[in-house]
């Protein structure tokens, strides 16, 4: 992930965007980004949406992805860390069920 976010930040340094991507605008870009994910499963079915339009969806998805690695980045947060550190979290609050 350590090297995503690198190739990221050479590709963001080599256009001049630098100057947009703090917390706030990056957080803001991961909602509307997610909102644009959210749009091709609208009116649709799931199984119809993935299946009409599989590419667009993969697209919206990585700008989602892209967006909170710099947002990560930016703030200082190990994604891979707070992932683990909250999936533990989670097993403690919501337990197996055995059956």
């Amino acid at each position: 992930m350590k090297q995503l976010q690198k190739e990221i930040r050479h590709f963001t340094e080599e256009r001049g965007w630098t100057g947009n991507h703090d917390a706030r605008n990056l957080a803001i870009s991961i909602s509307l980004e997610a909102s644009e994910l959210l749009e091709h499963f609208q009116w649709d079915a799931p199984e119809k949406a993935v299946a009409l339009r599989k590419d667009d969806i993969a697209e919206e998805a990585a700008d989602v992805f892209i967006y909170l690695l710099q947002f990560a980045e930016a703030i200082g947060i190990d994604l891979e860390e707070a992932a683990r550190s909250k999936m533990r979290k989670n097993a403690t609050r919501f337990p197996v069920n055995p059956s």
